[in-house]
Parts: structure tokens; C-alpha cells; sequence
């Protein structure tokens, strides 16, 4: 059971000024290769900084945050589920490309987010990208839009339903179209969420634990 809403976000703002899990979180969740072709990426230039905002909102006896579908396109990413984030404009710092991103994204009113930190910084490999989550808090359901062009679709994953050992399954899909990979993953309203969002949530679900334990 989480705590009620406004002692979980108290809690939280003081666990994120201490050490985090990172990458001991992270690995459980890493897709590894099943098939005989293997994706090279060889990155000729540092990564580029990004931020990705989880947006924790109370609705009923539930915590949720929004996830995006993005479009099919000729990416890296393409079709998959993401956290609202992007890569970061000159002179932002983390903070204020997340909630950029995730206004430009899936309209978030900024003004009514109350950031409480940050998760470990992420690379995420075929991007060659170096993304930093930010966790904030919305005092109620906020009003989200997608825009046509960057979010297929708008889900909402429930915190509670992140936390048990179950919540964790294994499929083997088809990365880029092509690469056949066993990937770890949480299902949230019946799509398969795996790669660096899976790994990136799994580490808020290491701190979730923490807190309610």
C-alpha cells in the first residue's frame, strides 16, 4: 500500500537528495540480444543531454504519471514508450528541459509542477543520448494534449501497480524492426514499456520501495 499522497512526495523530495540506486537498478531491466544480429553502435561524439520528466499526479486512491507513444518513424525509437522528455536546448539545465519537453509534449502546465529531484543520469546507447529523469508532482489530474506530430498516444501508469515482483515480465521482441532482443519489461495499458524508460522507471520503483518498506 503507498503512503497517502502529500507524506509519498515529502519522503521523496528527501530521499532524492541522498545516493541513488543507479545502475545496480538499472540492470535487471537491460534487453540483451537473442538472435544472431547484433546492433554496433559507434558513437563518434559525446552524448548529448536530455531529460525525461516522470509527473506524479493523485486520481481516486491511485498515483499515475503519463507515458507517450511515439509515432512510427525511421528511428531508434519508433512506435516505442517513452517518458515525456527531449534533448536538452542551449543554456537548459535537466529541470527546465524536461518540463519543456513535457509541455511541448503532452501540454503540461508548467507552473503547476513542484519538481522534487532526479533520478541517475542514463545513457541511452542508440540515441547517444545522456538523459537525466525528473521527478515532479501535479496537485491533481493535469490536463494533457498530445501533439499530433511527437505522441501517438497518451498512457497513464499506475505506481502501485510498478511496485510488485510480477510487475516485471519478459518478451522477446524486434528492436528497430530488426534486432531480435529479450527484454525485461513493465506492461502499462497493454503496451510493453522495455529499453532505458524500463530501466529508468525501475530505479523510482527501487526508491518506491525503499519508502513504503
Amino acid at each position: 500500500m503507498l503512503l497517502p499522497f502529500n507524506q509519498l512526495v515529502d519522503n521523496l523530495r528527501l530521499r532524492l537528495k541522498e545516493a541513488l540506486p543507479g545502475a545496480r537498478a538499472h540492470e535487471p531491466l537491460r534487453a540483451v540480444p537473442s538472435g544472431t544480429l547484433l546492433p554496433k553502435f559507434e558513437h563518434k561524439v559525446p552524448p548529448k543531454p536530455g531529460s525525461v520528466l516522470i509527473l506524479l499526479y493523485p486520481e481516486s486512491n491511485s498515483i499515475l504519471f503519463p507515458l507517450i507513444k511515439r509515432p512510427d518513424y525511421l528511428g531508434a525509437h519508433s512506435g516505442q514508450i517513452s517518458l515525456p522528455g527531449g534533448k536538452a536546448e542551449y543554456g537548459e539545465n535537466a529541470i527546465e528541459t524536461a518540463l519543456r519537453e513535457a509541455q511541448e509534449e503532452i501540454g503540461v502546465e508548467v507552473k503547476n509542477v513542484d519538481v522534487l529531484g532526479t533520478l541517475t543520469e542514463f545513457f541511452v546507447i542508440p540515441s547517444n543520448f545522456m538523459v537525466t529523469p525528473v521527478i515532479g508532482v501535479s496537485p491533481g489530474k493535469p490536463d494533457l494534449v498530445p501533439d499530433v506530430t511527437e505522441v501517438a498516444r497518451i498512457l497513464h501508469g499506475d505506481v502501485l501497480e510498478l511496485l510488485p515482483d510480477e510487475a516485471i515480465k519478459t518478451a522477446e521482441i524486434m528492436a528497430a524492426g530488426r534486432y531480435r532482443m529479450t527484454a525485461p519489461h513493465f506492461e502499462i495499458e497493454g503496451e510493453i514499456v522495455w529499453g532505458a524508460t524500463a530501466m529508468m522507471l525501475n530505479e523510482f520503483r527501487w526508491i518506491l520501495k525503499e519508502l513504503i518498506h
